[in-house]
């Protein structure tokens, strides 16, 4: 099975030219971090509540997508809340990314190109090998979107993550994004961890327009 993670870079990836959609980087950091946690509680290792979260189990699952987080929260002497750790988890962001795209290039499921643009910038590309695999993550969630069934933990916490990245706006029309809005809300009303990514995220955003707003002396 695929980790959260691997799953948002299959759905910010163009199936055809092998490059990724553009998404705010704010957004995409606290969703991968968001993306490592949620992992780390559907293995039964930190559990979370409004207040906090905490570790359940610190045995290391021999991950290096998750271990080096579960790590650094065994590691605290302090208890935080969910917030806290999604921003401390994003800061090692590219690194999640990294590992993310190079482990779906060891599955299989896609291929690494480097270009070189005027000779000069290089430039990194991932044409998909196996498509079934990125069409079953998408069609997952266009299942959810556009049915009344109860979605399982996982699509919930899949769904949280890509609406907070703004994949959804990619993968659908506008139209289709209008009619899946409400069904949207509704699914992320379910998810904790998936609230408090977004949270982080509008945080981390509010900063930044202050700090351009900021007259330079």
């Amino acid at each position: 099975m695929l980790r959260f993670s691997e799953e948002v870079m299959l759905l910010l990836l163009n199936d055809n030219g092998g490059k990724f959609v553009d998404v705010p980087a704010p957004s995409l950091d606290c969703a991968l971090a968001g993306a490592v946690l949620m992992d780390l509680a559907m293995e039964n290792r930190i559990d979370t509540d409004p207040e906090r979260l905490f570790v359940t189990d610190p045995t290391p699952l021999n991950d290096d997508l998750l271990d080096p987080t579960l790590e650094r929260i065994v590691a605290s002497t302090e208890t935080r809340d969910t917030g806290y750790w999604i921003g401390e988890t994003a800061v090692h962001a590219d690194t999640i990314h990294d590992r993310s795209l190079a482990r779906l290039v060891e599955r299989g499921i896609l291929r690494q190109e480097d270009d070189r643009f005027m000779w000069v910038f290089q430039t990194r590309r991932y044409p998909v090998i196996d498509n079934r695999t990125v069409r079953e993550v998408k069609l997952r969630l266009m299942g959810v979107l556009f049915s009344d069934e109860i979605p399982d933990a996982r699509d919930i916490l899949l769904i949280s993550l890509s609406d907070v990245c703004g994949i959804f706006g990619s993968l659908l029309s506008t139209a289709e994004l209008d009619s899946a809005a409400e069904r949207i809300a509704q699914v992320r009303k379910l998810d904790l961890m998936g609230r408090e990514v977004a949270k982080a995220v509008r945080e981390i955003e509010t900063s930044l327009a202050a700090a351009i707003a900021m007259p330079m002396h």
